[in-house]
């Protein structure tokens, strides 16, 4: 049976679930300094670029995701990408529910839905290290593209095409 996972638009109000969620290990492990990342995600809130979600299951919000336009910035490392592209980035916060599927099956989801709204490409950029997400992403459609190195470090970049 395919999960449908529901998709709202995060708020000023979800930064302090947010916050416990990036203080995990597995979120903490791969994200930056927690004051540091919580005031880049208050700011992407008024980002016109950006697009910031909460992931639930039925009732049960557990994961942030966010898309993004690489083209809004002169000096992203993704805006080489065709015009259109979407970046995605994302989290889940509730252990338990790290290790079900539930990575790889929300992403495709969403995934399809930016398609579907015209993206040609959606591209994410995991730390290459991390094999959990680049399997994660493989299952849900993802192909490596190439490794960077970006301010916040090396990636793989890696790419979903229409």
């Amino acid at each position: 049976m395919t999960k449908t996972y529901g998709f709202r638009r995060m708020t000023e109000a979800d930064l302090p679930m947010l916050r416990q969620w990036l203080q995990t290990p597995d979120a903490a492990a791969w994200w930056g300094a927690l004051e540091d990342e919580m005031q880049n995600l208050a700011a992407d809130l008024q980002e016109a670029g950006m697009r910031l979600w909460i992931v639930s299951l039925g009732e049960t919000p557990f994961a942030f995701l966010q898309d993004y336009d690489p083209h809004a910035w002169a000096d992203h490392p993704f805006n080489d990408l065709p015009q259109g592209t979407r970046g995605i980035d994302q989290t889940i916060g509730i252990p338990e529910m790290i290790g079900q599927g539930h990575g790889s099956a929300f992403i495709a989801q969403h995934v399809a839905r930016l398609f579907d709204e015209g993206a040609p490409v959606v591209c994410t950029d995991p730390d290459p290290t991390n094999a959990r997400a680049i399997r994660a992403y493989e299952k849900a459609g993802f192909a490596r593209f190439e490794q960077r190195s970006t301010d916040w470090g090396e990636c793989l970049l890696m790419v979903a095409q229409k």
